[in-house]
């Protein structure tokens, strides 16, 4: 079902092992029992949704997705999707056939790919902007089969069908929400034309509030209402600032121990990803920026992805956490690097939080609105 645009969402994002930066992998890859119980907590913790992600190495996110809906009851998925692996036609069938099992649960998190030599494991040698080209052309595609019910044709430039109609449409109407990641030129005229919840690394205020205005003006050049907003943090909590700084140098010496000794989750062959210039941009301009955001394990990795850090205690975090919500992200992620540890602990010490103080936001102008 589609986020009311002013309602707030708060994300998780699982695995179906236990790892991280801080924590080499082991055992098999996929645990189910791990997957299930990693999957439940965000649930009784309080998130409204928990991101399944993409890699050419990892497991298959729809069937990880349907064991998750099947485990449990009120969370939502939002899955990572790769345009181009797929025929559009039969991607919009699958993600159709999971909205309809899980009850109308799922969105989708379009990523066109930030990595030549990643996408090249998978057989695509396209260049990034042409990618997006793709993509844009792709979601056409599986627009159409959700939500036309009578046969269509379609010439694009990377897809063509004739007479094309599905049996199948999402539960939800008028169709699964769509996500949308990546920070280039390419990216934001297509997130522009597709995007209902544009989603984003964390940043400082500054460049936070530039990407912002760079999709609500592309928004506005296709005639649409601007999308939602989303920010992935990785927040480091204590009781105190000075044992959220302690854990921060146990977490930066940790994985800095597993990368030096090889061990690394770093994706290798390196990227293209204009998000990860992005942070490697933030942390170039010192280990914290604004009030809190701790960009160490950013500068260490290379920034393969979320990597920035709110550093504090709850109510600390909750402070920084309002001034992007005072610029307009209304969905935030969270993912600790103790995943499933950090998952229980936001449920106890941040999300109620970051909740009481949205709604003591927004009352004086439900009040004002009356």
């Amino acid at each position: 079902m589609s986020q009311h645009p002013d309602a707030l969402e708060i994300l998780g994002m699982i695995s179906t092992n236990y790892a991280s930066e801080t924590h080499v992998a082991t055992g098999p890859q996929i645990d189910p029992s791990y997957t299930a119980a990693f999957a439940l907590a965000h649930e009784q913790a309080g998130f409204d949704r928990i991101l399944i992600g993409y890699h050419s190495a990892a497991p298959d996110g729809l069937q990880v997705a349907a064991y998750v809906a099947q485990h449990t009851t009120r969370l939502n998925i939002l899955l990572a999707h790769r345009p181009g692996v797929v025929q559009p036609t039969v991607a919009a069938r699958q993600l159709a056939t999971l909205d309809q099992f899980s009850g109308g649960r799922l969105a989708v998190h379009i990523i066109s790919g930030g990595s030549d030599a990643e996408q090249q494991r998978d057989g695509d040698f396209l260049t990034k902007d042409e990618r997006y080209a793709r993509t844009d052309d792709y979601l056409d595609v599986v627009k159409k089969t959700w939500t036309q019910t009578i046969p269509f044709d379609h010439d694009g430039p990377y897809y063509k069908v004739r007479d094309s109609v599905s049996g199948v449409k999402p539960l939800q109407k008028p169709h699964i929400p769509i996500f949308f990641g990546g920070a280039s030129d390419a990216a934001v005229r297509v997130a522009g034309r597709h995007a209902e919840t544009y989603a984003f690394f964390g940043e400082t205020l500054e460049q936070t509030a530039e990407i912002i205005a760079r999709v609500r003006a592309s928004a506005t050049e296709n005639g649409r209402p601007a999308p939602r907003f989303s920010v992935s943090f990785r927040p480091i909590l204590g009781r105190t600032e000075e044992e959220a700084w302690s854990r921060a140098e146990t977490i930066l010496a940790e994985a800095t121990a597993i990368k030096d000794g090889g061990a690394s989750l770093l994706r290798r062959g390196g990227t293209q990803s204009e998000g990860a210039r992005r942070l490697l941009e933030t942390a170039a301009g010192g280990k914290v920026r604004d009030k809190r955001l701790w960009t160490e394990i950013a500068k260490l990795t290379g920034a393969p992805g979320n990597s920035t850090s709110l550093l504090g205690t709850g109510d600390q975090v909750v402070d920084a956490l309002l001034d992007y919500y005072d610029l307009g992200v209304r969905t935030f992620l969270f993912r600790g690097f103790d995943p499933l540890e950090d998952a229980i602990d936001y449920g106890r010490n941040l999300l109620p939080k970051l909740r009481a103080a949205v709604a003591e936001r927004e009352q004086p102008l439900a009040v004002a609105a009356e």
